[in-house]
């Protein structure tokens, strides 16, 4: 199984999908190698902060504290705490669906494939968990229109989860009960946050290998009352 992941470093394609302005572009334009890598931090660092605080009780300041970067310095990378959360969201999300296709595509076994999906997803938590809890909890206080960006992300990554249920099901679903299959899918993922720590005595790989033996004997028995009840 192809456990390789997924690594966002290139400024180009963040601006692909950020669609700032001209403003924003020419901003981002300017930066080098090391500049990236500078914005990169102030994310990393501000990321922290709001999944410890949250977004609105974060200021422009405390990060740039923490960062250890001066305020004029910062607004030079953000020119608002909105830019700083999209940043991140955007950032993860692109980290989230970089090369998932492509590696889904070397599984032959549809419940290899659901493996896969899972396995990724508490590998990215485990390394992003800040970042994470940040999508969960500030992605809301994004204007409309940024949000939609995230959202649509967001769309795409269920899109290809359920598109691999609907393999392992191996049984005709109705698409509303595909959907619920799907949200309970990264409902188990998703709200590890609040308790798991991937430090502690249950290491990544043994959770995951744990949400996907439930998962997957879960919709063993659904689709085994479905076919019953048809």
């Amino acid at each position: 199984m192809n456990e390789k992941m997924p690594r966002i470093d290139s400024a180009s394609r963040f601006l692909d999908v950020c669609n700032w302005g001209d403003e924003m572009q020419d901003r981002w334009d300017r930066l080098d190698k090391k500049g990236w890598q500078k914005a990169n931090k102030i994310g990393k660092t501000a990321a922290r902060l709001f999944s410890r605080k949250g977004y609105l009780e974060t200021s422009m300041d405390e990060i740039a504290a923490a960062a250890k970067i001066s305020k004029g310095g910062m607004y030079y990378y953000f020119q608002s705490k909105t830019e700083v959360l999209f940043f991140i969201l955007s950032k993860y999300m692109d980290l989230v669906l970089q090369d998932l296709e492509k590696d889904l595509s070397q599984e032959k076994i549809s419940t290899d494939k659901l493996k896969f999906i899972i396995s990724r997803h508490i590998k990215l938590y485990s390394n992003n968990s800040s970042e994470a809890k940040v999508l969960l909890h500030e992605a809301h206080c994004l204007p409309k229109k940024h949000f939609e960006v995230i959202a649509e992300k967001q769309r795409t990554y269920f899109q290809i989860a359920s598109e691999v249920l609907l393999e392992v099901f191996e049984y005709p679903i109705p698409k509303d009960r595909l959907t619920a299959l799907t949200f309970t899918l990264f409902g188990m993922c998703n709200w590890i946050y609040s308790w798991y720590d991937p430090k502690g005595a249950v290491g990544p790989e043994e959770l995951s290998q744990t949400i996907w033996t439930l998962f997957i004997n879960g919709v063993h028995e659904y689709r085994a009352q479905l076919i019953k009840g048809s």
